[in-house]
């Protein structure tokens, strides 16, 4: 009769162990896998996402810049881009919209969405017309991916 209790006190103990370990386990695996999946993504816009500095052009005291969305996934956020300019050793991050220098773009292909194909006009207002030269532009989207390039004038 003691070795029937034992037994049975030993499976209940048992069952009560895997129980607890599955409910502390479960939450962990569940919350990697999730950051896996998010990684993974990011990691996938990272690669269809690319984009090329085309061509530059002063346009008076503003300044033109062509750049063609090479990749093969739509970007969003345009305005929280980072746009550098200025003379080779000597540029600057230009802010979006507020202060002198400034940027804004315009896409030309019309539409409200930078797709792949399509090519964005950033206006650099308030530059100033640039003295003759070799210039750099660099673009840095929000999720890292960027294109440079120098011009000469």
């Amino acid at each position: 009769m003691d070795k029937i209790v034992v037994t049975a006190l030993l499976i209940v103990v048992g069952i009560i162990s895997v129980v607890s370990l599955f409910n502390a386990l479960y939450p962990l695996i569940t919350q990697s896998t999730e950051a896996m999946a998010s990684m993974e993504r990011r990691a996938d816009d990272r690669l269809k996402t690319q984009v090329q500095i085309l061509h530059a052009a002063p346009a008076g005291s503003d300044l033109y810049l062509w750049v063609k969305n090479v990749g093969a996934s739509r970007i969003l956020g345009v305005e929280s881009s980072d746009v550098f300019f200025g003379p080779q050793g000597n540029y600057a991050r230009i802010g979006f919209g507020a202060g002198t220098p400034n940027w804004q773009y315009v896409i030309e292909s019309g539409g409200t969405d930078w797709n792949p194909t399509a090519t964005i006009k950033i206006i650099i207002y308030g530059y100033g017309a640039p003295a003759p030269g070799r210039y750099f532009a660099k673009i840095v989207l929000p999720n890292g991916i960027s294109d440079e390039t120098f011009f000469s004038w």
